[in-house]
């Protein structure tokens, strides 16, 4: 039966509850009784409640013999007209998870050679059909899915459809809607489908994780836009915003200086973290130099985005291309962390979860309606058991298929402390010890507060990374107030802030931590997100140009050189500028794309923080592992007058030296330091130049540290 027009509505609250909503003009919103109708059979309803709301009745019955999910079933009222019963807020009950979760992992397509079985969860559906058809074709064909236990639907086509598009359409309410499978690994030009693709296919080359660090502090982590990486004119890569940009080696700037992947090799860091590359929407796959976007509206969670491809339109070849680039990097002994999105979707009512399971796979507020704690209209209910099987059976789907070696989590706040937990759990099956990041920001969403993956949980998540917004506002300043000064750029009083950021944010000095060690805290003052350090910098400050670049280089002297996990922002080490845009989220090339010639005009600035890179990788006291080490080996012996001095001491097990002093000095003016009694002193670092392997002598215990400069003193 099909009731296109409702007289009333009827929705199954939980599995013995149907609330049912009379507007007035109906009967005046009265009804004195209710039954339920299914196949001849009938059963009342026992009314519970009665509530008058402004522009209806609303009747709260209770059922004895719970409805069976899947089957049409109709309400009747005391008049004899009848609606039929839509299924209500039981999708977001403890019960509805308890009884639909399903514990296998072959959601989606499975592909032989021979056959191809489609699996779907849609427990609330009532018909769920599969719509394929050939690339080329117009022809479509259309199988229905059988119905199995925990909401499963399926159906295994005996024939060889590698390479088909296919989408879903499932009957929900009556209602008729199709979606895009949400497990699908590849997908058509524009996201119209998903694709069918045999991922064992030889042509796919194979990637693996490169071997984890012991220790995450032993990583350096470089954020990068896959399209700002190579779309600068002047980047000496060909095939500029592009996967396979990756690729090409020994690139050069017009006049001669590395560019590409061969940079970043030499600048000496360990991660390169890449904003999202699994498929988004808010450009086209085609795009102008003028269509852009950092990649922060997930549409597919598992198939590559196609802007970044050289052939958009063919779903394989984007697999190929991602999987170039990962190897190309591992090729260079550069580790991949992917920016993952699993806190919300583009477009709620767009996307295939709303599409196959309504209501259920996105938090609601207490008056049902969507929460927004991200700002965009949806929050992923990461709590809910199918919600957060998807998040877990995704991350480990690009471990295994494309070696990714780490995660960085999308407003992790938003999510909870359980389901992090398990992606740790289930990453580390595969890939022991692989660097998991996030952003712990408390967002006003409705998940209790003991339950996010915020900063104030971080104890609850031991082995997950959290980005410091401490570290970051005391070092340059708040970054939602333009022209708040942090202590490189002026402001005193933040002395003890400093020292403790420096030294982990543990427990130190008898100041409770935030974080339990140093690995938890990943260190940075800028990202993709916000002004630029620089631009900050050009807003807060009116100064001599040469003096804002000594500012802007301690501040990311005191990223290297800090304990925790350092973090920067791709050219950051040449003065990335975005021209005072603070969101450039969909910006042009012409704002975001990584300026390559400002790499050729500072490169004495690149070398100088290459060779702090070279001297933390060479000294474990810079990369402590535990608040133990930190509170054992470290004493800050001087934090005033915006200056802080940091003693590490007994640390001759750790590197080549016993003792180090880093001085921080965001004054304008020389200052002289005191060096701790001993055997000669001398210098690594101050602030001009740097070298591991070239130590300059220090005559007797003082020495003159040099306006706005980091020194590092050894013995």
């Amino acid at each position: 039966m099909l009731i296109i027009n409702r007289p009333f509505e009827a929705y199954l609250d939980d599995f013995h509850t149907i609330t049912i909503l009379l507007p007035y003009q109906y009967h005046n919103g009265h009804s004195s009784s209710f039954t339920l109708l299914r196949n001849q059979q009938e059963a009342d309803l026992k009314i519970t409640e009665t509530i008058e709301l402004e522009d209806k009745m609303k009747y709260v019955c209770y059922i004895q013999d719970a409805p069976t999910l899947g089957e049409t079933y109709i309400i009747k009222d005391e008049h004899g007209t009848e609606t039929d019963l839509q299924i209500g807020a039981i999708i977001r009950t403890e019960e509805f998870d308890e009884a639909f979760y399903y514990d296998q992992n072959d959601l989606g397509v499975t592909f032989n050679q021979n056959s191809t079985t489609f699996k779907v969860w849609a427990p609330t559906a009532t018909e769920v059909k599969v719509k394929i058809k050939q690339p080329n074709s117009t022809r479509i064909l259309k199988y229905d899915l059988t119905r199995e236990e925990k909401g499963i639907w399926s159906i295994t086509l005996e024939e060889d459809n590698n390479g088909y598009y296919y989408t879903y359409l499932t009957c929900i309410n009556l209602q008729w809607n199709e979606a895009i499978d949400p497990y699908a690994t590849a997908v058509s030009y524009n996201s119209k489908w998903g694709c069918i693709v045999d991922l064992s296919d030889s042509s796919f080359q194979k990637s693996s994780s490169l071997p984890p660090f012991t220790d995450a502090t032993d990583a350096i982590i470089y954020e990068l836009h896959i399209r700002d990486f190579s779309s600068d004119v002047n980047s000496g890569i060909k095939q500029k915003g592009k996967y396979v940009a990756f690729t090409e080696k020994n690139s050069k700037t017009p006049n001669g200086y590395s560019t590409g992947i061969t940079y970043i090799k030499d600048l000496g860091v360990t991660h390169v973290e890449l904003l999202p590359f699994n498929d988004f929407g808010g450009i086209p796959d085609k795009p102008t130099a003028e269509e852009y976007n950092w990649g922060y509206n997930p549409l597919l969670f598992n198939a590559p985005e196609g802007s970044y491809s050289v052939k958009p339109e063919e779903p394989q070849e984007r697999i190929r291309e991602l999987k170039a680039l990962i190897a190309s990097l591992h090729d260079e002994g550069i580790r991949v962390i992917q920016d993952v999105v699993y806190n919300h979707v583009y477009i709620r009512e767009e996307s295939p979860f709303e599409k196959l399971v309504p209501g259920y796979y996105f938090r609601h507020d207490i008056h049902g309606m969507p929460s927004n704690g991200t700002g965009v209209g949806n929050d992923f209910a990461s709590e809910r058991r199918m919600a957060s099987k998807f998040i877990l059976d995704s991350v480990t789907f690009w471990v295994r298929e494309y070696g990714v070696d780490g995660f960085r989590f999308d407003l992790m706040g938003i999510l909870d402390t359980q389901t992090m937990n398990r992606v740790r759990e289930e990453v580390e099956k595969i890939l022991p010890r692989a660097i998991i990041i996030g952003e712990g920001w408390d967002l006003n969403t409705p998940l209790p507060i003991e339950e996010k993956a915020t900063i104030r949980n971080a104890h609850k998540m031991p082995t997950i990374g959290q980005f410091n917004d401490l570290f970051r506002d005391s070092v340059k300043g708040s970054t939602f107030n333009l022209h708040d000064k942090g202590f490189v750029l002026g402001h005193s009083h933040l002395e003890e802030k400093i020292a403790f950021v420096l030294a982990g944010s543990i427990g130190f000095n008898g100041k409770q931590g935030i974080f339990a060690a140093p690995t938890q805290s990943v260190n940075y003052v800028e990202s993709h997100d916000n002004y630029t350090l620089w631009d900050k910098m050009c807003a807060c400050i009116q100064e001599d140009k040469e003096l804002m670049m000594k500012r802007h280089r301690l501040a990311s002297s005191a990223v290297i050189l800090a304990q925790g996990i350092p973090f920067l922002h791709a050219g950051q080490e040449f003065f990335r500028t975005k021209n005072g845009v603070e969101n450039s989220y969909n910006a042009p090339d012409k704002i975001n794309r990584l300026e390559w010639t400002l790499r050729e005009r500072y490169d004495e600035n690149i070398t100088y923080l290459k060779e702090l890179i070279q001297i933390r990788k060479q000294h474990k006291a810079f990369r402590f592992t535990t608040a133990e080490d930190v509170r054992k080996h470290i004493e800050v012996i001087r934090k005033t007058d915006q200056i802080v001095c940091l003693w590490y001491k007994d640390i001759g097990q750790y590197g080549p030296w016993d003792e180090m002093l880093l001085v921080l000095n965001a004054q304008q003016n020389a200052i002289a330091i005191d060096l701790p009694d001993g055997d000669q002193w001398a210098c690594v670092a101050n602030g001009s130049v740097a070298s591991f392997e070239r130590r300059e002598p220090i005559e007797g215990l003082t020495s003159t540290i040099e306006p706005i400069s980091s020194y590092i003193f050894t013995r």
